[in-house]
């Protein structure tokens, strides 16, 4: 994959140590237990309050807040495998813990986290961190629930049907022309000495048993894009296609129309080491992956 994206290892699995991860325990204590620490705290609080006095709290659409948080988010640094942490340090894929954090971001995490700020924002002016955490566990998770780590919606097409399935988000591939990309996703139970989890036969065992359930995607080709980018809107969520064996996509963001109006990428790439914007629009910037073949596309909901 491209080196502007997330690794293959770092999107789906971010096997690679994270140390400033939060981990709230398993399950997640609805007291609080395991609060964040100050700095992220005072972040989270911050880009509420920002939130909040621009009028986005409520503001439809989402994408709206969404891409406000992404802008928030700008030159924060990009820090894969945050997720994987607790396994490199002895943990049970059985018992996967909420891993939080706003001070790192790989290209999932400032997704998953720019949505459920904005939608931590509407849910009232107390709202606040374990909100957040509740948002972003409901997208994180099969069906909304975390029962360790094979419930995680390792493929992103997954996260993105899962949760069009539950009324978080609206796949705009049908209504932008996509076409069904059908092949059948096995990286992960393919490549089992990338993923940690995976070392316990149990966990390969059921990874491999629900990749042959996913179904297709609904994929905009990449030819295709110069001609719907004016349909997409700003915080619409956007993960890359791709044509290596076995994978959906190597990468994701937020479409993001920048002042001039050019609807560009909102991400956390691995080579630009920092939440950045794009430079060209999105069709340019696919045009730019190695082995691209279109994008997935999705707009968030407040569910």
């Amino acid at each position: 994959m491209d080196a502007r994206g997330c690794t293959r290892r770092a999107f789906v699995a971010r096997a690679a140590a994270g140390a400033a991860a939060l981990l709230l325990p398993f399950p997640l204590s609805a007291d609080g237990f395991g609060a964040p620490g100050q700095d992220d705290r005072e972040r989270l609080a911050g880009w509420l309050r920002t939130l909040r006095a621009e009028g986005l709290a409520d503001a439809a659409p989402l994408g709206r807040a969404v891409a406000r948080v992404g802008e928030l988010a700008l030159g924060t640094p990009y820090a894969a495998g945050t997720l994987e942490q607790y396994l490199l340090d002895g943990g049970s894929p059985d018992a996967e813990p909420l891993t939080l954090h706003l001070d790192r971001f790989d290209c999932v995490t400032l997704v998953e986290s720019a949505l459920a700020i904005a939608r931590t924002a509407g849910a009232g002016p107390d709202a606040g961190w374990d909100r957040f955490a509740r948002e972003v566990e409901r997208m994180r998770y099969r069906g909304g629930a975390r029962r360790g780590y094979t419930s995680r919606l390792h493929y992103f097409s997954e996260w993105i049907a899962d949760g069009e399935r539950r009324g978080l988000l609206r796949d705009l591939g049908p209504e932008l022309g996509a076409e069904r990309d059908e092949r059948p996703l096995r990286f992960m139970s393919e490549h089992r000495a990338s993923y940690p989890a995976l070392r316990h036969d149990d966990a390969h065992a059921a990874i491999a048993e629900h990749e042959r359930g996913l179904g297709p995607r609904n994929l905009i080709p990449k030819d295709r894009i110069p001609r719907i980018t004016e349909r997409l809107q700003t915080g619409d969520v956007l993960a890359f296609g791709t044509g290596i064996a076995g994978l959906d996509v190597t990468h994701t963001g937020l479409a993001y129309q920048s002042p001039d109006g050019v609807m560009r990428v909102l991400h956390a790439p691995l080579s630009g080491g920092v939440v950045q914007v794009s430079p060209g629009t999105v069709a340019d910037y696919v045009n730019g992956l190695r082995n691209a073949t279109g994008i997935l596309a999705a707009r968030p909901l407040r569910g």
